[in-house]
């Protein structure tokens, strides 16, 4: 047990000391950037389901469900993304590979659960750039950014009787983002820079409440609620601003600079809400939906990064899946042991750039593949962001996630020593 211990505190702390680029989407340029997914890949192959848990596997996404824990969980998982981008005229392809979470929970007797972890909370990852012609000048403005912030939480959940359990994450946020535009004007010798520097970090909470109880013999009916309260970060700003010339090699040299002082502030964590049900037979089946509501309209930009031609909105996101276990308890056939996952979810994201909203859709399918106890989950997502009309650009993604998820009983009394 101690080296299964271990290992797993030498991970967390690898992971959170570990910074990583895992977003190619331009949209991560506003506010604290593309917000990631929050749950264990068995969770994101049934379209974002927070209540279609069991009692050996984590569930992230409600802090409820900790409770129901009966042994020992250990989770991690990662998504390698393939994007194509496009506007009207051009179109570009990316490639990020990403760690999705590490956590840990733990059974505490018959009613009380804990789990804590690490996992991203938002990602940047942008590179645009843009020419345009005025009178006898041409202006190419490039602009990239890059950074993350990270979420470290601690959890507990308590069944208040055998239908409701309730749960409560505290988490701590962090990162760095960093962003830079770059202004060239033809004929011109040297370049203007701005280099933006925002170092965040704050506290944030989530509650979690599960209900299921049973309609006949065999039917379970399943509901769960989380919510998020608004959360303010603070954010410690610096800004250097220089004229810059290139190398023949691309080496920047830098002709002239100032820092400037910009205020620090406060950015938002809006406040979400969720409201999920399903039905479903224990160990066989389930279809559930779930339908999650963001304040985002409260978000605010980064102060350093200035654009007029975005603005917020409240946001929704829908979500129907489910999964399939043939006979969960076959000894002949393993196909049967098998869960079979799938999922839809349609989300209006809460930025509007260009007067238009950004929406995003994800399709999903996935497989848990039982290992005694515990579970490799593996999925593929196919989904579409934006549009490629009105001047913005249309994101075509697949995501490839797998995720571990192993259970064992630690905590063993030996009969003999």
């Amino acid at each position: 047990m101690t080296k299964k211990v271990i290992v797993i505190i030498a991970l967390f702390f690898g992971l959170v000391g570990y910074s990583q680029e895992n977003t190619a989407s331009p949209y991560s340029f506003y506010g604290l950037g593309e917000v990631k997914f929050g749950g264990t890949e068995d969770a994101r192959a049934m379209g974002g389901l927070s209540f279609a848990g069991d009692s050996l596997s984590l569930n992230l996404l409600n802090p409820a469900s900790y409770s129901s824990l009966k042994l020992v969980s250990f989770g991690v998982g990662g998504t390698s993304t393939f994007t194509k981008l496009s506007n009207s005229t051009t179109s570009e392809k990316a490639k990020r590979t990403s760690l999705n979470y590490l956590a840990i929970g733990v059974p505490l007797g018959s009613k009380f659960g804990a789990s804590f972890g690490v996992l991203p909370y938002s990602a940047v990852g942008y590179k645009v750039q843009k020419t345009e012609t005025i009178g006898s000048e041409e202006r190419t403005n490039r602009f990239t950014g890059e950074g993350n912030i990270n979420r470290v939480y601690i959890g507990a959940g308590y069944t208040v009787n055998k239908n409701l359990s309730i749960g409560l994450d505290l988490q701590y946020n962090f990162g760095v983002i960093e962003s830079e535009a770059l202004e060239n004007v033809t004929g011109v010798l040297l370049s203007s820079r701005e280099r933006n520097n925002s170092s965040i970090s704050g506290l944030s909470f989530n509650l979690g409440a599960l209900y299921n109880n049973k309609i006949n013999e065999k039917l379970d009916v399943y509901s769960s609620f989380t919510f998020t309260p608004e959360a303010k970060l603070n954010s410690d700003n610096t800004r250097n601003i220089a004229t810059v010339s290139f190398s023949s090699n691309g080496t920047e040299i830098v002709t002239g600079q100032l820092d400037d002082v910009i205020s620090n502030e406060k950015l938002v964590i809006p406040t979400k809400l969720s409201f999920g049900a399903g039905v479903g037979e224990r160990n066989k089946w389930l279809v559930g939906t779930e339908i999650t509501f963001k304040g985002s309209s409260s978000q605010n930009n980064r102060s350093n990064d200035v654009d007029t031609n975005y603005n917020f909105e409240n946001g929704q996101k829908y979500t129907i899946g489910g999964y399939y276990i043939p006979k969960y308890d076959s000894y002949s056939s393993y196909l049967s042991r098998i869960v079979y996952r799938a999922g839809f979810r349609y989300e209006k994201t809460g930025l509007i750039v260009n007067n238009q909203s950004i929406n995003d859709y994800g399709m999903n399918f996935g497989l848990g593949l039982p290992l005694g106890l515990s579970k490799i989950n593996v999925g593929v997502e196919f989904g579409k962001k934006g549009s490629a009309s009105n001047s913005l650009i249309e994101e075509n993604y697949v995501n490839l996630s797998v995720g571990l998820s192993l259970s064992d009983k630690w905590f063993r009394k030996r009969k003999i020593d």
